[in-house]
């Protein structure tokens, strides 16, 4: 008697692996990367701040600056605007 092998995943099961954990369901892997030096205090701080919320780092940096940015003066605001339109022209 011959042994078939029968498998379990049917197209409802979805995808291996783990889902995307980006913004919109982007693919974090296919973020830019930057790399910068914190002093040790501001490394352990982030460290357990990632820990006790279950954000990764680069959640935590992305709001920090975020709500860094809103609370800049409008000029300055204006300012990064002007910059951010200019740096898309210049990627298109």
């Amino acid at each position: 008697m011959p042994i078939t092998h029968t498998s379990k995943r049917n197209s409802t099961t979805g995808r291996v692996g783990r889902p995307p954990a980006g913004d919109d369901g982007q693919r974090v892997k296919d973020y830019p990367q930057v790399s910068f030096r914190l002093p040790r205090t501001a490394r352990d701080k982030l460290v357990a701040l990632s820990k006790i919320t279950k954000q990764p780092q680069w959640r935590l940096i992305v709001e920090s600056m975020e709500r860094y940015l809103r609370d800049l003066p409008r000029n300055e605001r204006i300012k990064l605007a002007r910059l951010l339109s200019r740096s898309k022209r210049v990627q298109h």
